[in-house]
């Protein structure tokens, strides 16, 4: 029999863990989700994955990330696609890969803390699809990922807990070390453990020495090295964690990502190999494949890479990884302050010392970005958010450093109070992790089938008890207008309109050709009526003046 080259789907979770501790050489995930979140804005369509599905599904890849973090709200949001037809989509196309999704423990794929049952619907649901889990807690505190850690465990899924990578005085190897300690106590030994370098911080140096700290006290642990090259310098941290180790690191096509996600592909293994690391059950001609795929796709998402463009060595200072980067800059653009980048990623580095060195990983990248730009329009805490009042109060858990100052701590916890109360009350009254009720499901549903005037399936619930009211929107956008996901991104981001007459031809992800024809598009008072044959069948919408 031959020797086994790579993990797959079918092999249970003891198999994957058995295989990875035995098998000579290094392992790669191809983290497409990190991808679209940290150079294009959340904006890649199922279409352009599908297309290069089998080619990465070809490579052997360890595994496919392709789910989980801002990319769940995003989809819906931007009415891309339904996460779970998104899994589906990938699953089928994808049959030798295993999937990977990212969430962030107890505050899933949004801003704060579910409640524990929604937790839990929501991995049994999506374990349907997602074969490791990858999970992270932005403060490090560990039993944030307890119920969901359980959750993947029952459904016998493969666990990867993160411990939040960044540097600063605070950010020791004993500190990182015991809490690794810490994983291995609250989840099981049976997990790979991820360092979550989501900044693109430290020298190979560093990275060298904390994961020789982690193997020196844990010498049969998994490990994975989850980095971002932001700096242009994730190539030499990713080959030291592997000298030291690690057995899986993380990579983006060439051509397409590669500066504020993951390291390309090619060039790590080219690097690998020349360190003599061999990357066992691995296909070069398919990555080559995908990526002269993806060299064309990309233009296709220009608006979406942001205003700035290149390595950012600054980012050390500042620690803002890809994702919240990307979107940082698209918010500051539409709030007038892009002349004032300077000034406002001064700000994100003072108000990270201010509020306890912690990582800037979302959900608390979110809080510093937001805080440094109403500093910056509005005085300095002049106009705090309820989520920095939230982080103050410990409702996402403890610092774990040390305090903000208690100026801040008065000005924040005090500020719109009509009660009179003072910070410190306040804090001893409303402080800490709070218990938070289970969601009354059935409550819900009842609540979203009045609004849908039909039966809910049980994903719809899911998503709508997570982001109510972009879940409905979504799911209204989509019984109007039918699967809009199956059309191509030259179509989709198409500016200024089609001409009468024109004819949008394209393929769906089976193969099939599609057409639609348009015949008229008349603008009303109130908006613009508009219609065209789809496959020959008659359809005409109005759009509201105002609506997308």
């Amino acid at each position: 029999m031959a020797e086994r080259q790579r993990v797959s789907p079918q092999m249970r979770t003891a198999e994957i863990l058995d295989f990875l501790r035995n098998a000579p050489g290094v392992f790669l995930t191809n983290n497409e989700r990190d991808l679209s979140q940290s150079d294009f804005m959340c904006r890649i369509m199922p279409q352009t994955t599908l297309k290069v599905a089998p080619y990465r599904d070809a490579t052997g890849y360890f595994a496919f990330e392709i789910f989980g973090g801002a990319t769940v709200h995003m989809d819906l949001m931007k009415k891309q696609v339904n996460p779970f037809e998104k899994l589906r989509l990938v699953r089928k196309a994808m049959p030798n890969t295993l999937i990977q999704g990212l969430c962030r423990g107890k505050n899933l794929f949004g801003y704060r803390p579910y409640p524990d049952n929604v937790v839990e619907m929501t991995v049994r649901l999506l374990s349907k699809y997602i074969d490791v889990w990858r999970m992270y807690d932005f403060l490090n505190y560990i039993p944030n990922l307890v119920v969901a850690a359980n959750a993947v465990k029952e459904a016998g899924k493969l666990l990867m807990p993160c411990i939040c990578f960044s540097t600063g005085s605070e950010h020791t190897d004993d500190y990182y070390a015991k809490k690794v300690e810490e994983v291995l106590s609250l989840l099981g030994e049976n997990i790979i453990l991820c360092i979550k370098n989501h900044s693109a911080l430290g020298s190979p140096a560093r990275i060298a020495s904390l994961v020789c700290a982690i193997r020196k006290r844990f010498p049969e642990l998994l490990l994975c090295y989850h980095g971002h090259n932001t700096d242009g310098n994730d190539l030499a941290r990713l080959v030291a964690a592997v000298q030291e180790g690690v057995k899986i690191v993380e990579v983006s096509d060439h051509g397409y990502g590669g500066i504020y996600s993951q390291a390309p592909a090619l060039t790590a293994i080219q690097n690998l190999n020349d360190y003599g690391f061999k990357t066992p059950g691995l296909s070069i001609p398919p990555i080559l494949d995908a990526s002269d795929i993806l060299q064309r796709e990309r233009r296709l998402y220009e608006a979406f890479t942001g205003p700035f463009h290149g390595f950012d060595p600054t980012v050390k200072r500042h620690k803002l990884p890809g994702g919240a980067l990307s979107l940082a800059m698209e918010q500051a653009e539409k709030a007038g302050l892009l002349e004032r980048t300077h000034d406002l990623l001064n700000e994100v580095i003072e108000v990270r010392k201010e509020l306890g060195n912690i990582w800037v990983v979302t959900p608390g990248s979110q809080i510093l970005w937001s805080t440094a730009m109403s500093n910056v329009l509005n005085g300095r805490y002049e106009k705090p958010s309820d989520d920095l009042k939230r982080l103050l109060l410990g409702r996402y858990g403890p610092f774990p450093f040390y305090d903000p100052p208690e100026w801040i701590l008065k000005k924040v916890l005090e500020s719109g109070r009509t009660d009179g109360k003072s910070w410190r009350e306040i804090l001893i009254e409303e402080g800490g992790l709070q218990d938070i009720a289970d969601e009354d499901l059935k409550a819900r549903r009842l609540l979203l089938e009045s609004k849908l005037k039909r039966p809910a399936t049980n994903e719809e619930l899911c998503l709508y008890v997570q982001f109510p009211r972009d879940a409905l929107d979504f799911i209204q956008f989509e019984e109007r207008f039918g699967q809009t996901w199956l059309l191509p991104p030259e179509v989709w981001f198409h500016k200024g309109g089609f001409a009468d007459g024109a004819r949008i031809s394209f393929a769906d992800e089976a193969g099939k050709t599609h057409n639609i024809d348009l015949i008229s598009t008349r603008k009303t008072a109130d908006g613009v009526q508009t219609s065209f044959l789809v496959d020959y069948h008659f359809q005409s919408y109005k759009t509201k003046k105002g609506s997308e």
